[in-house]
């Protein structure tokens, strides 16, 4: 009869931390299954087989040592049931068969998903953050069971300090393992009690985002200016186009065409998530189409997408982040000319919708305006500029 016993190994890692992991004993010969935690010695009760308490996580991987006590004495007793003699090695096997396909192995079936569906830039996004993941562990294979809370607060710790990523951009990176966490196990390939995020493990905290969109003044500075290059021209062009139509995305707005013009409408299909939007031409759009309308070559109103093809999906993507790096570039130098002080960029023309529509719009009709699934997503996203009342509930304390 095999026996399982938690102890400490004596091979410490680049930290000089020593990994936990449970013993299986047969006929006088030994394996280990390793938890993915590692400890100083001294933190180790050797007697009782668990971290001691002056360690500051003590009862989170005494926890998961009790866990993985009770999984392996289960998967232990259904491999001892099989009538075949088997030994010390073939147990182990037996116990950790699900590990062998570890995370890296989920990642690359998620990116192989993604190019399959024609997402290339959210494949490209994934995979540089995954790659950055896999240089931190310095392994090649990762089992679920070692993407511990201590592996994940260190490379936060990393992406944070030593890469000097800003918050939001550290939580993306570990929403995307997290993802393929959620993916592996709901494909069978993880256990769920290895699962570390959520309540009693690794917690992503989400600050609020600041969001700045111009002022009417500033807008209409913009829209007066007579001291701008052609390409300065065209830039600004495309941003008053996408704030006119209530800030619609760069991506959508390099693919409009004539043909989405019907009965002094746009109605075109977002990129995004494919909804239908039908939007009436607002009057100040049409003087910017007359000038495109008269240099039209064929069905694109601007030119940068002519020579792509449409149903090449990553030439199109990289072709309108080309697009949107040279109208970004072109922007700050018009906001420097005109002292607007605030990031002028594609993006703040959908903010500009929000900060001067603010409280004048009913929250159900902003909803349909900004092309949201739910309304809640419309309900934060213009609490940003919905500032009235808070200043005029100030104004009553203050104004004595």
């Amino acid at each position: 009869m095999a026996s399982i016993q938690t102890v400490l190994r004596n091979k410490p890692n680049a930290r000089l931390l020593y990994p936990i992991a449970i013993r299986i004993t047969k006929d006088r010969k030994s394996s280990y299954i390793f938890i993915g935690q590692y400890i100083d010695k001294k933190e180790w009760n050797e007697e009782k087989g668990l971290v001691r308490k002056s360690h500051p996580d003590a009862i989170s991987i005494n926890q998961l040592i009790f866990s993985k006590l009770s999984e392996t004495n289960k998967r232990l007793l259904n491999a001892e049931s099989e009538r075949e003699y088997q030994s010390v090695a073939s147990i182990k096997t037996n116990i950790v068969k699900k590990e062998r396909f570890d995370f890296f192995s989920a990642v690359k079936i998620q990116l192989r998903r993604l190019e399959d569906r024609g997402q290339f830039h959210q494949r490209d996004v994934v995979k540089r953050r995954m790659e950055k993941f896999k240089a931190f562990a310095k392994a090649d294979k990762l089992h679920f069971n070692e993407i511990t809370f201590d592996l994940l607060k260190r490379f936060e710790a990393y992406l944070k300090n030593e890469r000097g990523l800003a918050h939001r951009t550290t939580v993306n990176y570990m929403i995307a393992i997290r993802t393929i966490f959620n993916i592996a196990i709901g494909e069978k390939w993880a256990e769920r009690n290895y699962y570390p995020f959520g309540r009693g493990g690794y917690t992503i905290k989400f600050l609020e985002s600041q969001k700045i969109g111009l002022t009417v003044e500033e807008v209409k500075l913009l829209e007066s200016t007579e001291i701008l290059t052609p390409a300065q021209q065209h830039a600004l062009n495309i941003w008053l186009v996408s704030f006119y139509f209530a800030g619609i995305r760069i991506g959508d707005v390099m693919q409009l065409k004539w043909s989405d013009f019907i009965d002094n409408r746009l109605r075109y299909r977002m990129g995004k998530n494919q909804k239908l939007v039908s939007l009436k031409i607002p009057e100040k759009v049409k003087p910017i189409l007359k000038v495109y309308k008269e240099m039209a070559q064929d069905d694109f109103v601007f030119e940068e997408l002519r020579m792509v093809d449409p149903k090449d999906a990553k030439t199109l993507r990289t072709r309108i982040k080309t697009v949107t790096r040279t109208c970004n570039r072109h922007l700050k130098k018009i906001a420097t000319e005109l002292g607007i002080s605030k990031n002028l960029s594609m993006h703040i023309a959908r903010h500009t919708f929000g900060n001067i529509s603010g409280s004048k719009i009913p929250i159900q009709m902003l909803q349909k305006l900004y092309r949201h699934s739910s309304v809640t997503t419309t309900i934060i996203y213009q609490s940003n500029f919905m500032q009235d009342e808070v200043d005029d509930a100030l104004d009553r304390v203050v104004d004595f």
